[in-house]
């Protein structure tokens, strides 16, 4: 049995070996050299312009130019913007940096141009970025008609108005400072080709070398899209409360978004306007903020670096005249293209919310939140991208892809990894999150719904050497291993050593179903082997009769652990009953590892106990008016404690559930060639989702009464799906108004093949591409 399902698992892959073969490209081939300005001292928050007037011979239809930076760029063309916050926080491994690839074809002009870059750099480390050190710019574009590179004959300048604000800073885990703009000292519209630079600061560049060169060292490709900007808009709703010394306006954003601020004010000179967001202070700790000092007159201002929350807060002086504020939303490049609705508005607000939570924790990198940390925790990471796959489109896979790739270049030569990465000043491992990330809900995961067989090839030994890391005991369980933070979950009442037991099994299932796809025989064998010995041993060890728990653990029985074990298969079905016990009495999972708890419902066939306890679990941050996003934990002051944000991605679990297991929709083969839709309604009277998935969209619709089960699916071209209805006790059913299926037997059709698995859920069939009606009465 377990040969054949190798044997299929092999050949399944195999389809896809060569599917998505894009990979981490490295640039080499450099013309054009690092610059900087001969003012800069490489100070923390530095800001450089940069100019450089060219000529062309004729409009180009094609003129790509390759820009790097030390740390974010923002790109005119003759006036006109280009890129609005270009460049990745760098760290595509502990040395090297990234650069975007970004077409001037219709921004360049036949004759003079004018290319004018601003630049931030950095100047320290967090948890998501490492600084090189130095700030410098890298520009190269070449055709075959013009070449365009950065050189001593570009003109720079550090600029005068931008500062460091006083009073607090942002903590240390953000390598953003806060923005102080003192418009007294700018030197005007730099961007626009009739400035003159004549009898300012600006000098001919510095040059620092050509690439590759240190620190910048080698040059990776972005490997994800440049931001999606949304433009300026008005807010949803302004309001002016007035103080003896400043007027606070309270600006209401339409949902919590990555922001811009701007203004327009009329102004005596030297007047400070603060500006913030309802999310600046976390716990006691400060995200980032911005502050605009007025020079006399009307002016306008956009500060830019971003922010997030549901309110911006403008701090005004007396005698500062307000004319207009607006916002700019910038966000990853992505549609919201997923969908869900169903007759309980409790889950439409759930997938809603969840989604609007996930969105605005993407940027650089998936996000824990995108106001406190801006950090790549690789765990959170695995649940935000199970959601992506569902709520957006197939240009969200890239942001995994990235996140998996960074993970293992970051691979420590003990051969152990740690996260967030990239990262100047965290090294620390969770073993437990890195064990999701590498296994079978991570990398794995990530191969079923994308089909990108080549990330799998690239990084199965970095898996591998870090398995290798883990020992098995004289029991055949895992040694537990600390790491540098033992971290299982929030909350209480946590059974360590068995949460690093059940998610060292999944990731052994990963890189054993890995190695099945890239023909490695000899490792599926041996992974194979400590699987069932391990299998055996974690039952004989830790299964009372009533749940699983370890024999040192002192407290409630964990239902992370009872989850886990069905989830990982660990758990066999004779288990599941008291298993069901367990998960109906004990509540002790944080929003993070809830997902696997109702997950684990779901697949043990208790769909309808699942959606109650889904319910009743989420109730609190779903039904909460004030916020369209999910918190870190149940509640924004759980345990006494108030430092939890209001924008948590990990408690988005729910969306893919309600797509995946309600709706019945996921992948059978890598890459949607095969997948089912099999609906678990519980008591839901009807529900719909789609998905965008790599070879199309994939609907499923469904509507149910006492007697009858009615369900309509969509299949993309060059796919297949084996869909099913619930139950087993039709008279009949009828498939495009064709008789398929009659008192428990299959009919013999020309549309539609029996699909029989043995399966008590379902009556399930193989459907071809299309649209289908599917009718089932009892």
């Amino acid at each position: 049995m377990k040969n054949s399902f190798l044997l299929l698992l092999i050949i399944a892959c195999l389809v896809t070996l060569n599917a998505h073969c894009a990979s981490i490209e490295v640039k080499t081939d450099w013309q054009a050299h690092w610059i900087t300005s001969d003012q800069c001292k490489n100070d923390v928050n530095s800001w450089l312009c940069f100019r450089k007037t060219v000529n062309v011979s004729s409009k180009p239809s094609r003129a790509i130019a390759q820009i790097a930076c030390d740390s974010k760029y923002w790109l005119w063309v003759n006036g006109k913007q280009v890129v609005f916050e270009g460049g990745l926080k760098r760290g595509p491994n502990p040395n090297d940096t990234y650069y975007d690839e970004v077409d001037l074809s219709s921004y360049l002009v036949k004759g003079q141009n004018t290319i004018s870059i601003l630049v931030w750099y950095f100047g320290k480390d967090g948890f998501s970025h490492k600084s090189s050190g130095k700030a410098g710019l890298l520009f190269e574009c070449i055709t075959p008609a013009f070449r365009i590179i950065s050189d001593k004959s570009w003109i720079a300048a550090i600029h005068p108005a931008f500062e460091n604000t006083q009073g607090t800073q942002p903590n240390v885990r953000l390598p953003e400072s806060n923005i102080r703009f003192d418009a007294r000292k700018d030197f005007g519209n730099w961007q626009n080709p009739k400035f003159d630079p004549n009898g300012k600061v600006f000098k001919y560049a510095v040059d620092l070398g050509l690439p590759p060169v240190a620190p910048w060292n080698k040059l990776v490709k972005r490997p994800i899209p440049l931001w999606k900007n949304y433009g300026l808009k008005s807010y949803s709703q302004t309001t002016l409360k007035q103080g003896k010394e400043l007027d606070t306006l309270i600006c209401r954003l339409p949902y919590n978004a990555q922001i811009t601020p701007y203004l327009q004010v009329n102004a005596p000179e030297g007047q400070t306007i603060q500006i913030f967001s309802d999310n600046y202070w976390v716990g006691g700790e400060a995200s980032v903020r911005a502050e605009y000092i007025t020079r006399k007159g009307v002016q306008q201002f956009e500060s830019p670096g971003w922010f997030n929350g549901h309110k911006v807060y403008y701090l005004l002086p007396k005698g500062v005249k307000l004319t207009k504020v607006l916002y700019r939303e910038t966000g990853y490049n992505t549609e919201f293209s997923g969908s869900f609705n169903s007759s309980d508005p409790f889950f439409n607000r759930l997938w809603e919310k969840a989604r609007r939570t996930l969105y605005v924790t993407m940027r650089d990198t998936y996000m824990d939140c995108p106001d406190r940390e801006r950090a790549q925790w690789i765990g959170d990471e695995v649940t935000e991208a199970g959601e992506s796959f569902y709520a957006l489109d197939p240009k969200s896979h890239l942001l995994q892809r990235k996140g998996l790739h960074e993970l293992l270049a970051w691979q420590r030569a003990d051969n152990t990894l740690f996260a967030p990465i990239p990262a100047g000043n965290w090294n620390k491992e969770l073993p437990c999150q890195i064990l999701t990330c590498v296994g079978y809900y991570g990398l794995w995961n990530y191969y079923k719904f994308t089909g990108d067989s080549k990330t799998i090839a690239d990084l199965y030994d970095g898996v591998k050497k870090y398995i290798d890391v883990w020992k098995i005991n004289d029991k055949g369980t895992v040694t537990f291993r600390p790491g540098e933070w033992t971290w299982g979950d929030w909350g209480d009442n946590i059974d360590q050593e068995l949460i690093d037991n059940t998610l060292f099994y999944m990731a052994l299932k990963g890189v054993r179903n890995m190695a099945a796809v890239l023909g490695k025989s000899d490792d599926v064998k041996e992974y194979n082997q400590i699987m069932d010995r391990f299998k055996k041993s974690f039952n004989e060890q830790f299964w009372t009769g009533k749940g699983y728990r370890h024999p040192e653990y002192k407290g409630q029985t964990d239902d992370r652990i009872q989850a886990l074990a069905v989830v990982g298969g660990l758990a066999d079905k004779d288990k599941f009953p008291s298993i069901f016990e367990v998960l109906k009495k004990e509540e002790h999972a944080s929003p993070y590892m809830e997902k696997y708890v109702l997950e684990s419902l779901f697949q043990m066939g208790y769909d309808e106990y699942a959606l109650e306890r889904m319910k009743k679990r989420f109730e609190n941050m779903v039904d909460d008016p004030n916020y369209t996003t999910l918190f870190e934990v149940w509640s924004k002051n759980y345990q006494g404690y108030s430092g939890w944000t209001i924008n948590h991605a990990w408690s988005g679990g729910g969306l893919t559930l309600l797509s995946q297991y309600l709706c019945g929709i996921a992948p059978e083969d890598a890459g949607f060639t095969r997948f089912h839709i099999l609906p678990q309604p519980g008591k839901i009277n009807e529900a719909s989702a789609t998905m965008s998935s790599v070879k199309g969209k994939i609907s499923s619709s469904f509507k149910q009464s006492h007697n009858e089960f009615d369900l309509t699916v969509e299949i993309p071209k060059k796919t297949e799906a084996i869909v099913g209805v619930p139950g087993k006790d039709y008279k009949e059913i009828k498939m495009n108004g064709v008789p398929v299926w009659e008192n428990g037997k299959f009919l013999e059709n020309s549309l539609v093949k029996s699909y029989n698995d043995q399966s008590e859920s379902h009556v399930k069939f193989l459907i071809p591409s299309g649209k289908w009606i599917i009718k089932a009465l009892k």
